[in-house]
């Protein structure tokens, strides 16, 4: 799993109880993962279709950085899912893990499924710089 990205959370992030609101991390596991999807795949035209099991596991508080990991797990003739990990960046403590996040790759024009051409050989080949 390649850790990508980092996000502080800050306080318009927290729930009532004082720790980061499981809408927004979902909020930003959806965009991490489309950004990952979108550059494996060399393609903008994507549209999330399923997110399968969501756990979160620990909380996040004001001022802790997260940071996100993403795995491919399977590539389809138009779709690629893939698996994220949110974790504590100091103490690694897994925060909040969604598998099965499903994206499609669409036409610009049809807006209907389109092959993206690519294999599970060739995405697994592109590296990728890490922060």
């Amino acid at each position: 799993m390649r850790f990508l990205s980092r996000r502080l959370v800050m306080p318009n992030d927290l729930n009532f109880a004082g720790s980061l609101f499981g809408g927004r991390i979902l909020e930003w596991i959806d965009e991490e993962a489309y950004i990952f999807a979108s550059c494996q795949l060399d393609v903008k035209s994507l549209v999330t279709k399923h997110i399968g099991a969501i756990s979160f596991e620990a909380s996040a508080f004001q001022g802790d950085v997260v940071e996100f990991g993403l795995a491919i797990k399977s590539v389809g003739r138009s779709s690629l899912t893939v698996t994220c990990l949110v974790r504590n960046k100091v103490t690694k403590q897994n925060i909040c893990v969604a598998d099965d996040i499903v994206f499609v790759c669409i036409d610009s024009d049809t807006r209907k499924p389109t092959p993206h051409g690519k294999t599970r050989k060739q995405l697994e080949s592109i590296k990728l710089d890490t922060p």
